[in-house]
């Protein structure tokens, strides 16, 4: 039996979009973003700002930016990979948006990130609880390089 998957990504400033598509090509999958309904600037992602739009965000956990689009056909994808930047140790809110959209019964959920050297932090339990208790739900992991040869080890490190 063949799984579909799904490869999803929210990239702000580009370097998760390259990992998805690395994803996409190990794996086979189809790809997805998860666009911003309002893009984020290079102010709303100043970390430093504490009245930046991504500093609001981040200190509000149900916080929910909207998204422009969803996928059409989610009901055919049996794997789903989620990816992300981490922010302030943990996935943008934008994420648990994504996935409060859909029903992730009995579909596998696997989160990974990049960052330029934070890890996972909380990320597992902010996201998990934004999905259903019948997901399949794989511990998230951050790709340090995103080149092939990392991926495809972690891929197959996943037994899925």
């Amino acid at each position: 039996m063949s799984n579909k998957t799904l490869v999803a990504y929210f990239s702000a400033q580009g370097r998760t979009a390259k990992v998805a598509k690395v994803i996409s090509e190990v794996t086979g999958g189809d790809l997805f973003e998860i666009k911003p309904d309002t893009p984020y600037t290079s102010a709303d992602l100043n970390w430093n700002d504490s009245s930046s739009r991504s500093s609001i965000e981040m200190k509000n956990k149900n916080s929910r930016p909207a998204v422009v689009s969803k996928v059409s056909n989610f009901d055919e994808y049996d794997i789903v990979y989620v990816g992300f930047p981490i922010w302030w140790y943990i996935a943008p809110t934008i994420i648990n948006t994504f996935l409060e959209q859909y029903d992730f019964s009995n579909k596998t959920v696997i989160p990974f990130c990049t960052s330029g050297g934070s890890g996972v932090g909380e990320t597992d339990k902010y996201l998990h609880s934004s999905c259903s208790a019948l997901t399949k739900w794989k511990p998230a992991h951050r790709l340090a390089r995103g080149d092939k040869s990392e991926v495809s080890a972690w891929i197959k490190s996943l037994n899925i």
